[in-house]
Protein backbone atom coordinates (compact mmCIF):
# COMPACT_ATOMS: atom_id res chain seq x y z
CA UNK A 1 0.00 0.00 0.00
CA UNK A 2 1.10 3.13 -0.95
CA UNK A 3 1.51 6.36 1.66
CA UNK A 4 -1.32 8.58 -0.06
CA UNK A 5 -4.04 5.18 -0.33
CA UNK A 6 -3.04 4.36 3.58
CA UNK A 7 -4.16 8.14 4.61
CA UNK A 8 -7.32 7.87 2.15
CA UNK A 9 -10.50 7.49 4.05
CA UNK A 10 -12.56 7.34 1.23
CA UNK A 11 -15.73 4.37 2.12
CA UNK A 12 -14.99 5.14 5.99
CA UNK A 13 -17.85 7.11 7.94
CA UNK A 14 -16.75 9.30 10.78
CA UNK A 15 -18.82 10.60 14.05
CA UNK A 16 -17.44 13.16 15.67
CA UNK A 17 -19.09 14.10 18.80
CA UNK A 18 -18.93 18.38 19.41
CA UNK A 19 -18.48 18.95 15.97
CA UNK A 20 -20.28 22.00 15.45
CA UNK A 21 -17.17 24.09 16.41
CA UNK A 22 -13.86 24.31 17.43
CA UNK A 23 -11.96 21.50 17.56
CA UNK A 24 -14.67 19.23 16.17
CA UNK A 25 -15.28 21.15 13.31
CA UNK A 26 -11.64 21.63 12.52
CA UNK A 27 -11.32 17.12 12.76
CA UNK A 28 -14.72 16.79 10.90
CA UNK A 29 -13.54 19.02 8.03
CA UNK A 30 -9.74 17.28 7.81
CA UNK A 31 -11.32 13.69 7.99
CA UNK A 32 -13.81 14.61 5.02
CA UNK A 33 -10.96 16.26 3.08
CA UNK A 34 -9.64 13.01 3.68
CA UNK A 35 -12.60 11.19 1.54
CA UNK A 36 -14.51 9.91 4.72
CA UNK A 37 -18.19 10.27 5.24
CA UNK A 38 -18.52 12.54 8.38
CA UNK A 39 -21.50 13.00 10.69
CA UNK A 40 -21.27 15.38 13.76
CA UNK A 41 -23.00 16.12 16.52
CA UNK A 42 -24.10 18.53 19.48
CA UNK A 43 -26.94 19.34 21.55
CA UNK A 44 -27.91 22.97 19.50
CA UNK A 45 -29.43 22.64 16.05
CA UNK A 46 -28.93 25.98 14.85
CA UNK A 47 -24.98 25.36 15.63
CA UNK A 48 -24.69 22.26 14.02
CA UNK A 49 -26.39 23.91 10.93
CA UNK A 50 -23.63 26.07 10.75
CA UNK A 51 -21.08 23.66 10.53
CA UNK A 52 -22.68 21.59 8.13
CA UNK A 53 -22.97 24.97 6.15
CA UNK A 54 -19.19 26.19 6.79
CA UNK A 55 -17.88 22.78 5.98
CA UNK A 56 -19.45 22.62 2.64
CA UNK A 57 -18.93 26.02 2.13
CA UNK A 58 -14.88 26.54 3.13
CA UNK A 59 -13.54 23.17 2.61
CA UNK A 60 -16.18 21.03 0.12
CA UNK A 61 -16.89 18.41 2.53
CA UNK A 62 -21.01 17.00 2.77
CA UNK A 63 -21.52 16.42 6.33
CA UNK A 64 -24.61 15.20 7.85
CA UNK A 65 -25.34 16.16 11.37
CA UNK A 66 -27.38 14.61 14.69
CA UNK A 67 -28.21 16.33 17.74
CA UNK A 68 -27.74 14.67 21.14
CA UNK A 69 -26.71 15.62 24.89
CA UNK A 70 -24.41 13.02 25.13
CA UNK A 71 -24.49 14.11 29.41
CA UNK A 72 -27.12 12.06 30.15
CA UNK A 73 -27.10 8.18 29.56
CA UNK A 74 -30.49 7.70 28.92
CA UNK A 75 -29.94 9.41 25.97
CA UNK A 76 -27.11 7.66 24.38
CA UNK A 77 -28.85 4.37 22.63
CA UNK A 78 -31.32 7.15 21.01
CA UNK A 79 -28.35 9.47 19.91
CA UNK A 80 -26.55 5.88 18.51
CA UNK A 81 -29.52 4.60 16.72
CA UNK A 82 -30.42 8.17 15.39
CA UNK A 83 -26.88 8.47 14.49
CA UNK A 84 -27.33 4.76 12.52
CA UNK A 85 -30.10 6.05 10.67
CA UNK A 86 -28.25 9.94 9.95
CA UNK A 87 -25.15 8.05 8.95
CA UNK A 88 -26.59 4.70 6.61
CA UNK A 89 -23.38 3.38 7.18
CA UNK A 90 -21.59 1.77 10.30
CA UNK A 91 -19.57 3.71 11.80
CA UNK A 92 -15.61 2.99 11.27
CA UNK A 93 -14.30 6.05 12.91
CA UNK A 94 -15.56 8.06 16.45
CA UNK A 95 -13.99 10.72 17.92
CA UNK A 96 -14.97 11.62 21.40
CA UNK A 97 -14.21 15.12 21.19
CA UNK A 98 -18.05 16.31 23.25
CA UNK A 99 -16.74 18.06 26.55
CA UNK A 100 -17.29 20.40 29.41
CA UNK A 101 -15.89 22.17 31.81
CA UNK A 102 -16.36 24.27 35.06
CA UNK A 103 -14.52 26.36 36.77
CA UNK A 104 -14.33 26.67 40.64
CA UNK A 105 -11.64 26.27 43.26
CA UNK A 106 -11.84 22.47 44.55
CA UNK A 107 -12.82 23.65 47.93
CA UNK A 108 -16.37 25.15 46.78
CA UNK A 109 -16.55 23.03 43.79
CA UNK A 110 -20.33 22.10 43.61
CA UNK A 111 -21.36 18.50 43.09
CA UNK A 112 -23.57 19.94 40.63
CA UNK A 113 -20.87 20.90 37.94
CA UNK A 114 -18.86 17.60 38.95
CA UNK A 115 -21.92 15.40 37.91
CA UNK A 116 -21.75 17.65 34.89
CA UNK A 117 -18.39 17.37 34.29
CA UNK A 118 -17.77 13.54 34.74
CA UNK A 119 -21.32 12.83 33.12
CA UNK A 120 -19.82 14.34 29.46
CA UNK A 121 -16.32 13.85 29.75
CA UNK A 122 -16.03 10.01 31.14
CA UNK A 123 -19.18 8.37 31.33
CA UNK A 124 -20.77 9.69 28.21
CA UNK A 125 -18.20 8.65 26.62
CA UNK A 126 -17.69 4.95 28.12
CA UNK A 127 -21.46 4.78 26.85
CA UNK A 128 -21.35 5.77 23.51
CA UNK A 129 -18.41 4.19 22.72
CA UNK A 130 -19.52 1.41 24.42
CA UNK A 131 -22.49 1.41 22.14
CA UNK A 132 -20.73 1.93 19.31
CA UNK A 133 -18.34 -0.86 19.29
CA UNK A 134 -20.62 -3.56 20.25
CA UNK A 135 -22.83 -2.46 17.09
CA UNK A 136 -20.49 -1.70 14.37
CA UNK A 137 -16.73 -2.19 15.17
CA UNK A 138 -16.37 -5.67 17.22
CA UNK A 139 -18.81 -7.49 14.80
CA UNK A 140 -16.86 -5.88 11.77
CA UNK A 141 -13.25 -6.67 13.71
CA UNK A 142 -11.98 -3.21 12.93
CA UNK A 143 -12.44 0.36 14.16
CA UNK A 144 -10.72 3.43 14.99
CA UNK A 145 -11.55 5.46 18.23
CA UNK A 146 -9.54 8.55 19.00
CA UNK A 147 -10.62 10.32 22.73
CA UNK A 148 -10.11 14.20 22.66
CA UNK A 149 -8.90 14.65 26.05
CA UNK A 150 -6.04 17.48 27.33
CA UNK A 151 -2.48 18.17 28.91
CA UNK A 152 -4.93 18.95 32.06
CA UNK A 153 -5.27 14.58 32.09
CA UNK A 154 -1.69 14.53 31.90
CA UNK A 155 -0.29 17.33 34.08
CA UNK A 156 -2.03 19.33 36.80
CA UNK A 157 -2.22 22.93 37.23
CA UNK A 158 -2.26 25.29 40.14
CA UNK A 159 -3.59 28.62 38.29
CA UNK A 160 -6.70 26.56 36.01
CA UNK A 161 -9.25 25.44 39.24
CA UNK A 162 -11.04 22.89 37.09
CA UNK A 163 -10.31 20.14 39.44
CA UNK A 164 -13.62 17.96 38.14
CA UNK A 165 -12.21 19.05 34.36
CA UNK A 166 -8.67 17.61 35.31
CA UNK A 167 -10.16 14.29 36.77
CA UNK A 168 -12.52 13.43 33.92
CA UNK A 169 -9.26 13.90 31.34
CA UNK A 170 -7.15 12.15 33.29
CA UNK A 171 -9.43 9.41 33.69
CA UNK A 172 -10.18 9.49 29.95
CA UNK A 173 -6.28 9.24 29.48
CA UNK A 174 -6.87 5.60 31.56
CA UNK A 175 -9.75 4.94 29.55
CA UNK A 176 -7.85 5.05 26.48
CA UNK A 177 -5.03 2.68 27.61
CA UNK A 178 -7.64 0.06 29.70
CA UNK A 179 -9.81 -0.06 26.07
CA UNK A 180 -6.91 -0.08 23.95
CA UNK A 181 -5.70 -3.86 25.82
CA UNK A 182 -8.92 -5.18 25.74
CA UNK A 183 -10.01 -4.24 22.17
CA UNK A 184 -7.01 -4.71 20.17
CA UNK A 185 -7.84 -7.86 19.84
CA UNK A 186 -10.72 -7.09 17.36
CA UNK A 187 -8.75 -5.38 14.87
CA UNK A 188 -9.57 -1.80 17.11
CA UNK A 189 -7.38 0.67 17.72
CA UNK A 190 -7.81 3.22 20.65
CA UNK A 191 -5.32 6.73 20.96
CA UNK A 192 -6.00 9.88 22.53
CA UNK A 193 -4.84 13.24 21.66
CA UNK A 194 -4.08 15.92 24.29
CA UNK A 195 -4.56 19.48 23.23
CA UNK A 196 -2.97 22.14 25.16
CA UNK A 197 -4.61 25.55 25.40
CA UNK A 198 -5.90 26.04 22.03
CA UNK A 199 -8.55 29.05 21.66
CA UNK A 200 -12.44 28.18 21.69
CA UNK A 201 -15.26 28.71 23.18
CA UNK A 202 -14.84 26.62 25.69
CA UNK A 203 -10.90 27.71 27.00
CA UNK A 204 -11.88 30.95 26.06
CA UNK A 205 -12.42 32.17 29.58
CA UNK A 206 -9.41 31.07 30.85
CA UNK A 207 -6.92 32.34 28.23
CA UNK A 208 -8.14 35.74 29.01
CA UNK A 209 -6.54 35.49 32.07
CA UNK A 210 -4.19 32.99 31.67
CA UNK A 211 -2.71 33.53 27.75
CA UNK A 212 0.76 35.53 28.20
CA UNK A 213 1.42 32.98 31.49
CA UNK A 214 0.93 29.97 29.04
CA UNK A 215 2.97 31.25 26.27
CA UNK A 216 5.54 31.85 28.28
CA UNK A 217 5.82 28.36 30.22
CA UNK A 218 5.22 27.13 26.25
CA UNK A 219 9.05 26.29 24.75
CA UNK A 220 7.30 27.03 21.72
CA UNK A 221 6.36 30.33 22.87
CA UNK A 222 2.80 30.43 21.28
CA UNK A 223 -1.17 28.66 21.58
CA UNK A 224 -2.28 26.11 19.40
CA UNK A 225 -5.04 26.80 16.69
CA UNK A 226 -7.84 23.67 16.06
CA UNK A 227 -5.86 23.06 12.54
CA UNK A 228 -2.83 21.88 14.99
CA UNK A 229 -4.89 18.77 15.02
CA UNK A 230 -6.20 18.08 12.13
CA UNK A 231 -3.04 15.82 10.93
CA UNK A 232 -3.01 14.01 13.84
CA UNK A 233 -6.71 12.82 13.87
CA UNK A 234 -6.16 12.15 9.95
CA UNK A 235 -3.28 9.31 11.13
CA UNK A 236 -5.39 7.84 13.56
CA UNK A 237 -8.10 7.12 11.96
CA UNK A 238 -6.32 5.98 8.91
CA UNK A 239 -4.42 2.55 7.83
CA UNK A 240 -1.07 4.45 8.39
CA UNK A 241 -1.58 4.18 12.17
CA UNK A 242 -2.54 0.48 11.90
CA UNK A 243 0.01 -0.61 14.56
CA UNK A 244 -0.56 2.59 16.92
CA UNK A 245 -2.48 1.80 19.78
CA UNK A 246 -2.73 2.79 23.83
CA UNK A 247 -1.12 6.17 22.92
CA UNK A 248 -1.82 9.78 24.34
CA UNK A 249 -0.57 12.32 22.27
CA UNK A 250 0.12 16.06 23.33
CA UNK A 251 -0.46 18.98 21.12
CA UNK A 252 0.63 22.05 22.68
CA UNK A 253 3.36 23.13 21.93
CA UNK A 254 6.10 21.15 24.51
CA UNK A 255 4.44 22.35 27.46
CA UNK A 256 4.04 18.84 29.18
CA UNK A 257 7.80 18.19 29.28
CA UNK A 258 8.82 21.20 31.03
Amino acid sequence: MSVRDAFNLEGRTALITGGSRGLGLAMAGALGEMGAKVVISARKADELDAAVENLKRDRGVTAVRVIGDLSRAENVNPFVDAVAAAAGAPIDILVNNAGATWGASAEEHPLEGWNKVLGLNLTGVFLLTQQIGARWMIPRKQGRIVNIASVAGIKASQHLKAIAYHTSKGGLVQFTRALAAEWGQYGISVNAICPGFIPTKMSQGALDQLAPRVIEATPMKQLGEPADLEGLIVLLASGAARHITGQIIAVDGGASVV
